[in-house]
């Protein structure tokens, strides 16, 4: 039987980078469900898809198809077959996946990928809805967040060092807005499940919370 972890919790946390190291340590399979909500996006923006009709978004839905394969241990994810992990981190394409991954329809697509991957292969997934809704009976629940403050340095820093220019404000005020969405649509909203563990990442290092998750998880292997 296979042992699944979910990370949950809102932008900018740093679930992605810890969830990689996490997985690494304990020779799991990292599935990173935002790569492939951000893909989808890619795909709807390649296509100047009106999200709001409903017509038009299923017809762009049947054209977009994801995959995900693994390269020297690292996820990559696929668009119609392009290899797109390298242009699905801008704020455009993830202000249209915060959009449009609340579409039940968009969810619907690739709930079934991702449960299939955790009924066959030890995995750790994040998300904002693994532990609730994607993957329920996960042997273990991790909430993963930190204050909007301290995430919107992480995400200025990140941006500034790629040579990127940004906002400090304009940031921290897209990652209350998107924590709003997040939390308040109707489709799999993004809360801690109950059995989950809280991981406020606030003031521990990336090592820290790494460290916290692995011990968790040994305990109940």
């Amino acid at each position: 039987m296979s042992f699944n972890i979910a990370i949950d919790g809102p932008a900018g946390a740093g679930k992605s980078t810890i969830a990689k190291r996490a997985a690494k340590e304990l020779s799991f399979i990292y599935v990173d469900t935002g790569a492939m909500y951000r893909s989808i996006a890619l795909g709807l923006l390649r296509r100047q898809t009106d999200i709001s009709d409903e017509t038009a978004l299923l017809h762009a839905l049947e054209e977009i198809e994801v995959s995900i394969g693994y390269e020297d241990g690292e996820q990559q994810v696929y668009l119609n077959g392009e290899n797109v992990s390298g242009l699905i981190r801008t704020e455009e394409v993830s202000a249209m996946a915060s959009r449009s991954s609340a579409i039940p329809q968009v969810r619907h697509k690739l709930t079934d990928l991702q449960r299939n991957l955790a009924a066959k292969e030890n995995v750790l997934m994040d998300g904002r809805d693994i532990g609730t809704m994607i993957l329920p009976d996960a042997q273990l629940k991790i909430y993963l967040t930190a204050s909007v403050q301290t995430r919107a340095r992480r995400r200025f820093l990140e941006q500034t060092e790629k040579g990127m220019s940004c906002s400090l404000e304009e940031i921290e005020k897209d990652i209350e807005e998107r924590d709003y969405r997040d939390m308040h649509r109707e489709t799999a909203p993004l809360c801690q499940a109950e059995d989950a563990v809280l991981v406020d990442s606030s003031e521990m290092t990336i090592q820290d919370v790494v460290d916290r998750i692995t011990a968790l998880a040994r305990e109940r292997m």
